[in-house]
């Protein structure tokens, strides 16, 4: 069966191009609605802090490093949580 596109290496490369094309002509008419959500680039940062509140996480570790990360090229913008002892801060980017 392999043997005939071997034989014959034009017909090799037009069943190549027709199928190039029906490619080209598959992702152009594609609509946009049908290619799948991308979720924006994000960077999360955690820290930890044993033994304090909240309050203390989020005066002693959040706000600095929200000041440190604020203006970074390409964010869009960030998030923060602060608990018992821990803290996470999410940056999105465009």
């Amino acid at each position: 069966m392999f043997n005939k596109f071997i034989k014959r290496p034009v017909l090799s490369a037009v069943i190549s191009i027709i199928i190039l094309i029906l490619g080209i002509i598959g992702i152009t008419t594609l609509p946009i609605s049908q290619y799948p959500d991308i979720a924006p680039p994000t960077v999360q940062v955690s820290a930890t802090y044993d033994g304090a509140n909240a309050e203390a996480v989020l005066n002693s570790v959040i706000v600095p490093l929200e000041e440190a990360i604020n203006g970074v090229e390409g964010m869009t913008y960030m998030t923060s949580t602060a608990t018992s002892g821990s803290a996470s801060i999410t940056v999105y980017f465009e």
